[in-house]
Formats: structure tokens, C-alpha cells, sequence
């Protein structure tokens, strides 16, 4: 398992294409949750290549599925206070951990903010719903740690039910089967275009560079 805190990562050249940012509140097909929506709609944006991706990751799912966006772009400065945050949650709960152990270990559920996938517009954490918005079962809430769930939140985790273990598979073969890629220690992170996608498909470069702001 390859994780967001591996010096492969941070090695990547950025690259930007330029891409603009589009508000998913803005694309009827699509359904946005506001449990982490901001004052500024920055949870609610996203790049809009990644945009098309959705629909058509949305299209291939089963009848009677949707696609139910939680977040994509966050702020350098937000990303940066969830990782901090986290940090001192694990450094509570493991005092002898020395600085590399728990920057390795929150890695696997925020990223550091030098390599910050959400921070360039081409991530986006979300799971399943029906036509009328209820959420599935996928084993684990959205966001779960990897402390409060017993690392149930990896995304090959066997400690979830088989009807939970069947819709990831739903989810991935979507999300999958348009180039995106899943960061493997959260069932419902996925990306295109930045650091972590370029490792996982070798791409010499990223897509997409941070974003300043919405």
C-alpha cells in the first residue's frame, strides 16, 4: 500500500492544464451533500474534466444508483488543519509514537498538505445513494478514520459485510472504469490528475496543480 506521505509522491512534477474549477451544484445530474458545505461553496467545486468523469462513472452504475458527492476542492488551509488536527488525535491516543511514525500514520487518512490531492480540484471523497438519497451501506461512514473504525474505512478492508464489501466493488468498478484512482486506506476518496493518480498510472507529470482559491 502506497501512501500520500511515500517520498515517491512529493518526487512528482506539477503540471496544471489549466483546467477550470465548475460548482457540481451547478450540474443537475449530479447530487451534492451539504453535511461539509462552507460559507464560500468550495467543498461543492470541482475540475471540470473530473466533472464529466462523474456523469459518466454515474451512467455505468445500476439502475436505480446515484453518485452522492460528500467533498471535493478543500482549501491549503483547511487541509492543513485536518492534518494537524489529526495528528495530535493520534499523538493522544499514541504517546510514544516518535514525528515520522504519526506523520506516516495520519497520512493514511488525511494528507499532508505539501501533496494535498483535494487541494488541486481533481479529488473528490463520495459514496452511493438511491434515486430518492439514501446513503448504502459501505461498511463505514464517509470520513471514518482509520482509528475509530478499526481500519474497517480501508477500502479492502474484510471487516465489513458482504453487502457492504459489494457496493465498494459498485463504486470502484465506476469510479475505476473512468480513470480514477482510489486512495486505498478511504473507500471513498478518488482522484484524477494529481500526485497520487500520476504515481498509479506512471504519468510523468500532474494534471492538476493546487488551487489557490474558488
Amino acid at each position: 500500500m502506497i501512501l500520500l506521505s511515500d517520498r515517491r509522491i512529493s518526487a512528482i512534477a506539477l503540471g496544471d492544464t489549466g483546467e477550470p474549477m465548475i460548482d457540481l451544484r451547478e450540474v443537475p445530474e449530479l447530487r451534492i451533500d451539504s453535511r461539509l458545505a462552507d460559507p464560500a461553496g468550495a467543498y461543492a467545486h470541482l475540475r471540470e474534466g473530473v466533472a464529466q468523469r462523474l456523469l459518466d462513472a454515474q451512467r455505468a452504475l445500476p439502475d436505480g444508483l446515484r453518485l452522492l458527492v460528500i467533498e471535493a476542492y478543500r482549501p491549503l488551509r483547511l487541509q492543513t488543519e485536518y492534518f494537524e488536527d489529526y495528528q495530535a488525535e493520534l499523538r493522544a491516543a499514541h504517546p510514544g509514537w516518535d514525528a515520522e511514525r504519526l506523520h506516516t500514520e495520519a497520512s493514511k487518512y488525511v494528507s499532508p498538505p505539501d501533496v494535498a490531492p483535494h487541494s488541486t480540484g481533481g479529488t473528490v471523497d463520495l459514496t452511493l445513494c438511491t434515486e430518492d438519497g439514501m446513503e448504502l451501506d459501505m461498511g463505514t461512514a464517509v470520513n471514518a478514520s482509520p482509528l475509530a473504525s478499526a481500519d474497517a474505512c480501508f477500502t479492502a478492508s474484510p471487516h465489513v459485510s458482504a453487502t457492504a464489501r459489494g457496493h465498494r466493488d459498485v463504486l470502484s468498478l465506476a469510479l475505476s472504469g473512468v480513470g480514477l484512482v482510489n486512495y486505498p486506506t478511504e473507500w471513498w476518496h478518488w482522484s484524477y490528475g494529481d500526485r497520487y493518480w500520476a504515481l498509479q498510472t506512471r504519468a510523468a507529470q500532474t494534471r492538476y496543480g493546487p488551487v489557490a482559491a474558488v
